[in-house]
């Protein structure tokens, strides 16, 4: 039966840990381009103004029927607070997954910290929203600014994170496929209902694609091994995701 054995064992063997653990082999280059993408991309907001209210315009000409209630309910459904609703449980299955609080943690941690400084941009920047008086189908005013939009900068980060946790699997691929259509489904869902500039949405996927992989190494390289129940050692490593 001994001959048999190698049949028995992966084909592809699996990581030792799961891949949002795994350390940047360039971490200072990832934190000074998260850095400077934070600095170049407020500074761009403050020069837009209405460039785009035209594209806006003939986005919105499309809010009708199957496309308008569709992209209506993609933006609920990553509004702030389902959104959170969202990562937390996803947070909860790999721990529970994983038996490590330590992938769960880099994972929620990852998106949090790309995502919210968006918030606070948004406020330096103040760019308006797309003057509903002027589309053909306006969506109900919304009191925030627009730039960046904190939809799109929450899912592309989702999906990054979601890519690196899965690194070496046999989900990769599909996330990678998926999560691609989800970032451009999210893009023309606030851009349909133009409660976002195009230029809005397309910054914010430039922001999380920067300063993504960035946190991730303040994050979960420096900062979590300080912890003392989330230094690395602990039982818990040899922890796989989807495998």
């Amino acid at each position: 039966m001994t001959d048999d054995a190698p049949l028995l064992r992966s084909r592809r063997p699996e990581p030792a840990l799961p891949g949002i653990l795994e350390r940047s082999p360039y971490p200072l280059v990832s934190v000074a381009i998260a850095v400077i993408a934070v600095v170049v991309i407020t500074l761009v907001g403050f020069a837009l103004g209405t460039v785009d209210l035209g594209l806006s315009k003939a986005l919105n000409a499309l809010h009708t029927g199957f496309v308008g209630g569709f992209s209506d309910a993609v933006y609920h459904v990553i509004s702030p607070a389902p959104a959170i609703g969202i990562t937390v449980v996803v947070v909860a299955v790999i721990w529970w997954r994983t038996r490590d609080l330590r992938p769960a943690l880099a994972f929620g941690g990852t998106i949090a910290i790309t995502w919210v400084p968006s918030a606070v941009v948004k406020e330096i920047v103040h760019r308006a929203r797309p003057d509903v008086s002027v589309l053909p189908h306006p969506f109900p005013v919304q009191p925030d600014p627009g730039y960046p939009s904190g939809h799109t900068v929450y899912i592309t980060a989702f999906v990054l994170a979601l890519i690196w946790l899965l690194r070496e699997t046999r989900w990769h691929r599909l996330v990678l496929t998926l999560g691609v259509v989800a970032i451009v489904v999210v893009f023309f869902a606030v851009s349909i209902d133009a409660v976002h500039y195009p230029t809005d949405a397309a910054a914010s996927i430039l922001w999380a694609l920067a300063v993504a992989p960035g946190v991730r190494v303040a994050w979960v390289d420096w900062l979590m091994p300080r912890i003392p129940f989330l230094r690395p050692g602990r039982a818990g490593d040899e922890s796989r995701v989807g495998g």
